[in-house]
């Protein structure tokens, strides 16, 4: 795939485009600040985590595999 190619087509849609809701929507995503996902958790979803993540250091986990033969 030729990135430069890639752009052009895209140049070229957007030089077709007469409606200013698609080309703002555009420009937009274009850009738009990349958020981290961990932005959007509550402090009470990262505190879980962060807790799920102390007890994996303190070996209080089973293993996938284990966990999936109870199961069964």
């Amino acid at each position: 795939m030729d990135i430069q190619l890639e752009k052009r087509e895209v140049m070229e849609i957007i030089k077709g485009i007469d409606d200013l809701s698609i080309i703002l929507a555009v420009k937009e995503l274009l850009t738009k600040k990349k958020k981290d996902w961990w932005d959007d958790l509550t402090d009470e979803q990262k505190a879980e985590i962060e807790e799920g993540e102390r007890q994996i250091e303190r070996g209080e986990f089973v293993e996938y595999e284990e966990m999936m033969k109870r199961f069964r």
